[in-house]
């Protein structure tokens, strides 16, 4: 369960070490479009030496106070985006080790995180919830929706594979961001509870991926 103590809530989002073999850079000369922005056609990779993934995890409950809303840092991930010739997106895939998460901040609490606070929650996540399970996403479908695109595939989570769809938008800079939103149950992910049910980890879970794409 992605667990939240009195001081720290829970954690998040990974994969297993293994991360997508090496793709090479574009060459082709398509160009695909996301609000107006162009890039080249081809098969990218990106990683965390140029973009982000984090997982954010919310507290509720009538103590909330007492616990943090987390912003997770994902350290070794990789992304796979495929631009076909015709200037469309046909694939995205992700894997992210599991065991690379640190917390960034806690957010909102009555006291700031300590460095133990944060120890534990990083232990937390490996032992308790993650296991290190994989945490991988592979798309079936990438269709334009309102300027943007809607992403649909497959989740690998905690021992659990599902369907999961998240939206992605483009930046005039050329970075592409999304958010998909992970509801923890249904990976059979406990959400954390604590204080007798005062404090809560919202159920619903959003992870928060942010990466450049070669321009056209």
């Amino acid at each position: 369960s992605f667990h939240a103590s009195r001081v720290t809530p829970p954690s998040v989002m990974s994969s297993p070490a293994t991360c997508p073999p090496s793709i090479p850079r574009a060459s082709g000369v398509a160009a695909y479009t996301i609000a107006l922005v162009l890039f080249r056609a081809g098969t990218h990779r990106v990683g965390g030496d140029n973009g982000t993934l984090q997982v954010r995890t919310y507290r509720e409950g009538l103590a909330q106070k007492v616990g943090h809303d987390l912003i997770i840092d994902v350290g070794k991930w990789d992304v796979g985006a495929e631009v076909a010739e015709d200037g469309t997106l046909s694939a995205v895939q992700l894997n992210a080790d599991p065991h690379s998460l640190h917390v960034r901040e806690g957010l909102h609490g009555v006291k700031p995180l300590t460095d133990k606070d944060r120890a534990d929650i990083r232990k937390t996540i490996d032992e308790k919830i993650l296991g290190g399970r994989p945490i991988a996403f592979r798309s079936t479908a990438v269709e334009p929706d309102n300027g943007g695109l809607t992403v649909r595939g497959e989740l690998e989570l905690a021992g659990t594979k599902r369907p999961a769809s998240f939206e992605l938008s483009a930046a005039a800079d050329g970075r592409v961001r999304g958010t998909l939103p992970v509801t923890q149950s249904e990976w059979g992910i406990k959400p954390y509870r604590g204080m007798m049910g005062a404090l809560k980890v919202r159920d619903t879970i959003e992870v928060v991926l942010d990466v450049p794409l070669p321009s056209a």
